[in-house]
């Protein structure tokens, strides 16, 4: 596994980092046990930077990440939690709460959960539109200072917010979503993070299955990626349409549609870090497989011309998803 850092003189981490959201609930069903295992087949295979959320099953994913862990050298591995997704019994979202008392509650359950005395980063998941983000910073660096958390993120903010929020304390990374289906960070965002020093660890790097051949044509009106707009009526069938060109090009090299994707974000630069969203051992594999394929300049060329950015159809998130979206704000 080869190693990177984590923004500019930032903490060193794996080059690909395991995303553990959907061995909670969020994509389906999910085995426990798989999922651990998946953990510690990650581990074994080097990767170090493990990204959870408190709002993740409700507690579920922080406690099902300590179970993994058990035996395992604290400092051997980085944790990142977001946190700030409130959601009622039923699982459903109901806003965000990125206020400083907040976010000193939001730890301390954090730190129980997963069974140890710090966070390697903590991130807000999302803006809170009722707390500057400068506030909420400010009490993470309280935490940092207080030794409860060794890094600064943030998720899904737009290029202003983290200017403000850099003035305030130093930040590590940004969580967002980065794709060939989804790079509306290219404009204004990803300049900003380069300017400031600031890695970036990206989620949705298959569009939630709709790069992976043997994920998106399995996925039918039940799934529950069908709420999003990508897998919706038409927009679905114009982004298998999008899928094919890819597959041929996947054909042509010997490797799957989802290595293609992969390796597609690992080449736009040594400080964007994908995170493998996976809760199975045999996808797991499938995607570490990308870190040893190198594309050449036609071959970038071709993956970009098969799945044209403008050429997606649909929004990431419904449109109450898109609105708490500071990155998508204009």
């Amino acid at each position: 596994m080869q190693m990177t850092t984590l923004g500019r003189g930032g903490p060193e981490v794996s080059r690909a980092g395991l995303g553990l959201m959907g061995m909670s609930g969020i994509y389906g069903r999910a085995d426990d046990d798989e999922s651990k295992a998946t953990i510690r087949a990650a581990l074994d295979a080097g990767i170090t930077l493990l990204d959870t959320g408190d709002f993740y099953g409700n507690g579920h994913n922080e406690l099902l990440l300590r179970d993994a862990l058990r035996g395992v050298d604290r400092s051997s591995v980085f944790i990142q939690v977001k946190f700030g997704g409130m959601r009622d019994p039923r699982g459903s979202f109901t806003g965000h709460d990125a206020r400083p008392v907040a976010v000193k509650n939001f730890l301390a359950y954090s730190l129980t959960r997963l069974g140890t005395d710090y966070v390697d980063l903590y991130q807000p998941a999302r803006l809170d539109p009722l707390v500057p983000i400068e506030e909420t910073v400010g009490a993470i660096a309280e935490m940092i200072q207080a030794g409860y958390v060794r890094y600064l993120g943030l998720s899904e903010m737009g290029a202003d917010t983290i200017r403000r929020a850099a003035a305030v304390h130093a930040v590590a990374g940004l969580q967002i979503e980065y794709s060939l289906m989804s790079r509306g960070i290219e404009a204004e965002i990803l300049p900003a993070v380069r300017e400031l020093g600031i890695g970036v660890t990206a989620y949705g790097i298959m569009s939630r299955g709709l790069l992976s051949t043997s994920s998106a044509r399995a996925i039918g009106d039940d799934d529950p990626r069908s709420r999003f707009p990508r897998f919706q009526g038409e927009n679905f069938q114009r982004n298998l349409a999008l899928l094919a060109a890819l597959e041929q090009i996947a054909d042509g090299r010997g490797v799957t549609t989802a290595q293609l994707a992969i390796a597609w974000v690992i080449s736009r630069g040594s400080d964007i870090i994908p995170l493998i969203g996976t809760k199975r051992r045999d996808r797991l594999a499938e995607a570490l497989g990308a870190l040893a394929l190198e594309l050449t300049p036609g071959e970038l060329a071709a993956i970009e011309a098969a799945v044209p950015a403008d050429q997606v159809a649909g929004d990431r998130y419904d449109r109450h998803g898109m609105a708490s979206l500071d990155s998508e704000k204009p």
